[in-house]
């Protein structure tokens, strides 16, 4: 499947100074198959060091000079490797810190060799006060599962030719509206997207979806020593039914202490399957300076491993409008999944929310060109837009977004865009502010 990241690896290629690269992001997101392909495609050769399969790897690592590290590599691979020309891969990487610390001279003393890194649990590494991180001497990518667009790319290509244009016949947008349906409950993870090409069966997707659910609590005693396996099991089953709620730690035990739920929260984002979306003041610019930290929303790592964790019946897809679809929470998810799909790939920034008196909210709060732009998520043909209006008077805005099934348009200050064209929100307001 093509992965619109594949074009930012080809540019750290043809840097004519490039550091070793992390590619991050949650497990079974296609991080191997994406290195591994790009490896294929674009150098004469690609040596995978899998240290979780080949333990034996890590011997290698035991000196910090390039020159000995490749000479047992190509020992232990019976694969030779030329600066320039081969890319050297380092993946679970957390199997092997040693590695991580080589970066720092593979940049330092041999920075023509390509090497990029990946790994499951790799964020527990990354923050481990044990070892030392080569700071400022790699840079990082963020993958995450299949955008809309991209799941479009895969099952549907003859119809993402459409989904730039902003003029859609009705035909066309219906037939993406019915689209983004099916993307709601197959979601992007590359196994369940791949089930269903094979089978056209929603129901082989949701059955990927349960052995990856199960994999990822498989994982869970690899964080034993963080904190206890049973707050993790505690959040992870309570939080698809929490989804797009400012939380509250009596949501999901009342008898359970915060600072027991709070380090189980922060473990589960750090290893990507969740994403803390916080409250901001939006007191000024950066909006993320303004962050009210214990005023969060979660939102699950892919909208299709949602809907299996929140065990909503398929038909709800098919017949229901998406706002309708779970009380609204799996079009939020979807929402935030595409901003966090469209938003700057050498960053993992939260998203943002706003909330006001009474029951005044903003769904998500980005900012394009130096101005806050609020986003409603809005049902039927009007839908209630009190919020937002209330909130674009308060801080003077000349633009305010709704998302709702409706096809695209603009009226004064207000853009309307339907679900399919999310990921374009940013492009689209830019030649609003402009015009």
């Amino acid at each position: 499947m093509k992965r619109l990241l594949e074009q930012e690896l080809i540019e750290w290629k043809n840097k004519k100074e490039h550091l070793p690269l992390l590619l991050r992001g949650a497990r079974q997101v296609g991080k191997s198959y994406l290195v591994e392909s790009f490896g294929k495609t674009h150098f004469d050769d690609v040596v995978i060091l899998d240290f979780e399969r080949r333990p034996e790897l890590k011997k290698c690592f035991l000196t910090r000079e390039p020159t000995e590290i490749l000479e047992q590599v190509e020992v232990l691979s019976q694969k030779k490797v030329t600066p320039g020309k081969t890319l050297l891969f380092f993946d679970e990487i957390q199997e092997c810190p040693d590695a991580l610390v080589s970066l720092r001279y593979f940049k330092e003393l041999m920075p023509e060799q390509h090497v990029i890194a990946a790994g499951s649990l790799m964020e527990f590494l990354l923050n481990d006060e044990k070892y030392s991180f080569p700071v400022g001497r790699v840079e990082f990518l963020y993958l995450r599962p299949l955008s809309f667009k991209e799941f479009l790319m895969a099952v549907a290509p003859l119809l993402e030719k459409h989904i730039e244009s902003q003029t859609q016949s009705q035909v066309i947008h219906e037939e993406l509206l019915k689209w983004v349906r099916k993307y709601l409950f197959i979601g992007g993870m590359p196994a369940a997207v791949n089930a269903y090409l094979e089978t056209s069966s929603l129901l082989e997707s949701q059955k990927v979806h349960s052995r990856i659910l199960q994999a990822y609590q498989s994982d869970f005693g690899k964080y034993a020593k963080h904190t206890q396996h049973k707050y993790l099991e505690m959040v992870f089953n309570k939080a698809p039914a929490l989804i797009s709620q400012t939380l509250k730690y009596t949501s999901i035990d009342p008898d359970a202490r915060s600072r027991d739920l709070k380090p189980a929260i922060e473990l589960l984002t750090k290893a990507g399957l969740f994403q803390q979306m916080f409250a901001t003041t939006a007191a000024g610019l950066p909006l993320h300076a303004h962050i009210r930290d214990h005023r969060f929303k979660l939102l699950f790592l892919d909208v299709g491993l949602l809907q299996t964790a929140s065990q909503v019946h398929s038909q709800d897809f098919l017949d229901k409008e998406i706002l309708q679809i779970n009380a609204g929470a799996i079009a939020e998810q979807f929402v935030g999944q595409e901003l966090l799909a469209s938003d700057d790939v050498y960053q993992n920034r939260p998203l943002l929310f706003w909330e006001g008196e009474g029951q005044s909210e903003i769904d998500f709060l980005i900012t394009i060109q130096s101005q806050m732009t609020p986003i409603e998520v809005k049902a039927g043909s009007t839908g209630s837009l009190r919020s937002l209006k209330n909130f674009m008077h308060l801080k003077n805005l000349s633009l305010g977004v709704r998302i709702s099934e409706h096809p695209f348009s603009h009226y004064d200050s207000l853009m309307s865009i339907p679900f399919y064209l999310v990921h374009t929100l940013r492009k689209l307001a830019l030649l609003f502010l402009k015009a």
